[in-house]
């Protein structure tokens, strides 16, 4: 069988001596080895994204004995996502930063979708093309079904109505070029929901400057509204089928938290809340899109919950396999006999399985990094820690393998968004940092997503105050438990934790060694004006999201000026790092610019680096190594571990 073997410079990598050669960074900062992997319908092949950070193909593979059937370079194409439409057409979407020519606005990220036909050995060619008014893209998620026995590919997409761009849907047959435009909706539409066989069951509209959603069944004689809400920022939607093909899952904040209701189809009647689907994802049967049950991540581990007492206990058996171990579901097979899944732990590392169930086999497919065992893979662990106002913290602690944990370097690591969150299990960024010997926090401070609506609440307003010092607490409680020499901490982070490696050098100032901020915004004021401009002048829910954690009233809110790392340069007394991709399109490029001319012109000196062709997420290889090597560079120059 060809099985991906590890590389054999591990051996060498994982020498005991004290003075071994850390690993190449490349190794983390690559992309995964083997990413998107999916099953075919049959169970019969899987695909991949595989590579390293210099070229990666999409492969796609017998799942009997793991050989080759197709192979197709990416070259340079930021890839989204692998989709089967049955079992000898694979979808592929990528997605290029761009502006269009005839529409206006700043660049945007637009995906497109190719597909391949298996069966005839042809060549990619476009998902969609050739119909009149509407754009080569890929607007949403493309959804996989049959119908009437054949496989079809439902595509969101672009289409005009007298100049105006509005979401659509497009049918796809496989083994057909082009595609027809089945429904469009308004310029207000930003979803279409549809059953079983492709068809659209519902339309979700959101005025973006009046706040208002709407719920749309489809009928007879058209789309008609059962179910409406005015949501300024907390906006509500339809996330899946229910456990049936007759039903919707809602979710809604209009009680202050998140609450699930159920929708009929029937006759469009809205029941709740319910209970049983309080997760953060569904899991759902690849062929109908009906709920099959939910994932919920914790702070220490990723819980499946399945409805029926079958897919529950067979997660249950697959789950005791790999004792002390967290186990994901990455694909399976239409009839749930082949399931291809991951497996992180102290045993494995971060390794991929392909369980059979008709063989009552379990097989090692390959590492989901190549090069990374386990015997180079950081120990995490789950901590808590109490803010100075007694506001408890959760965190994730990494570790440097090997070493006591007393008295270490420390880098704290600030996630984005703000209401985002770090999840359990093997984090890049994070393990690239401890290979140098560092410890790293990755608090979720108040304000942070997924732990429930009083944490993310608590962060309203707090943006540079409240939600800065939760960072900085984190760092005395592990000074004060003598974990951390609390002269060698330097912090770092991406976009809103860029924002804040950037005040923790002139806001909360004292704490930190040195800073490197990644795509952060450093003047809030400009920030706001931009996402104004953006978009034509109009206030949005993107805007009123910022406006909530700044609790700003506008861009000429001069209260924003006291928590805008720009205009407080001259406060920075340590080295500071800035790092930005060229082709973001959610901070703009711009805000690390003000940096570091603010830094300039305060007599201070600043590390600037731009990556040519990146986007807000480090979605290359290349330039994502590029970040970490300067990062590198710059912490082992300003806070060396040793």
């Amino acid at each position: 069988k060809l099985l991906l073997h590890r590389l054999l410079l591990l051996a060498a990598l994982a020498s005991t001596s004290a003075h071994a050669a850390p690993p190449p960074l490349s190794l983390y900062g690559q992309l995964p080895t083997v990413g998107n992997i999916t099953l075919s319908p049959d169970g019969t092949r899987w695909a991949a994204v595989m590579g390293d950070e210099n070229s990666a193909q999409i492969q796609v593979r017998s799942t009997s004995d793991n050989k080759p059937i197709s192979v197709t370079p990416t070259e340079k194409a930021k890839l989204r996502g692998l989709l089967w439409v049955g079992n000898d057409h694979l979808v592929a979407t990528t997605s290029t930063t761009q502006s269009v020519v005839g529409l206006l606005g700043p660049k945007r990220e637009w995906a497109v979708s190719m597909i391949l036909d298996l069966a005839k050995n042809r060549s990619w060619r476009p998902l969609i093309s050739g119909i009149k008014d509407t754009m080569n893209v890929t607007a949403g998620t493309v959804r996989s079904v049959v119908r009437d026995g054949q496989p079809m590919a439902i595509v969101p997409a672009v289409t005009f109505k007298s100049n105006v761009g509005t979401l659509a849907l497009v049918e796809v047959r496989p083994d057909r070029i082009g595609g027809t435009l089945a429904v469009s909706g308004t310029p207000d539409t930003v979803d279409f929901i549809v059953g079983p066989d492709g068809r659209p069951v519902a339309r979700e509209d959101y005025g973006a400057r009046t706040g208002e959603w709407k719920l749309l069944l489809r009928g007879p004689s058209g789309f008609r509204t059962v179910y409406q809400e005015t949501a300024p920022v907390d906006v509500p939607g339809v996330y899946s089928l229910g456990r049936d093909a007759g039903t919707l899952l809602m979710s809604s904040h209009k009680t202050g938290d998140w609450e699930d209701y159920e929708v009929r189809l029937a006759d469009g009647t809205v029941t709740g809340p319910i209970s049983g689907f309080d997760a953060d994802s569904i899991v759902s049967d690849r062929t109908s899109g009906i709920a099959l049950g939910t994932m919920d991540v914790k702070l220490d581990r990723i819980v499946y919950s399945f409805f029926d007492s079958k897919d529950q206990a067979l997660w249950r058996g697959i789950e005791k396999a790999f004792p002390g171990e967290q186990v994901t579901l990455e694909s399976w097979s239409a009839d749930r006999k082949t399931i291809l899944i991951e497996v992180q732990g102290e045993k494995n590392g971060i390794a991929l399985f392909r369980v059979d169930r008709a063989a009552g086999t379990v097989e090692f497919l390959a590492d989901r990094y190549g090069g990374i065992g386990p015997e180079l893979v950081n120990p995490v662990e789950s901590y808590h820690y109490k803010a100075a106002d007694g506001f408890e913290v959760p965190a994730y602690l990494t570790l440097p393998k090997g070493r006591p944990a007393k008295g270490l370097p420390l880098v704290l690591l600030a996630h984005g968004g703000p209401a985002a969150r770090d999840t359990p299990g093997f984090d890049w960024w994070a393990q690239a940092l401890a290979s140098r010997g560092y410890a790293v926090l990755q608090p979720q401070f108040r304000g942070s997503a997924g732990f429930g609506e009083a944490h993310r609440a608590a962060g309203y307003g707090e943006w540079g105050l409240k939600m800065q010092t939760d960072l900085s607490d984190g760092v005395r409680d592990l000074v004060t438990k003598g974990v951390v020499d609390a002269r060698r901490v330097c912090i770092a982070g991406a976009s809103y934790g860029g924002y804040a490696a950037m005040a923790g050098v002139t806001i909360d100032v004292g704490v930190y060694r040195c800073a490197s901020a990644v795509a952060g915004v450093s003047d809030l004021r400009r920030m706001l004006a931009s996402e104004i401009a953006d978009n034509r002048g109009a206030r949005n829910a993107t805007l009123r999201y910022w406006q909530r954690f700044m609790g700003a009233k506008s861009p000429d809110d001069t209260s924003l000026d006291v928590r805008s790392p720009a205009r407080l340069a001259n406060r920075v007394t340590v080295p500071l790092q800035l790092i930005h991709g060229k082709d973001d399109t959610v901070v703009p490029i711009e805000q690390s610019r003000i940096m570091r001319d603010a830094m300039a012109k305060a007599g201070k000196p600043v590390e600037y680096l731009e990556l040519a062709g990146e986007d807000h997420w480090l979605s290359r290889p290349a330039t994502r190594i590029a970040m970490l090597e300067a990062q590198m560079a710059f912490l082992l120059k300003h806070n060396p571990p040793e």
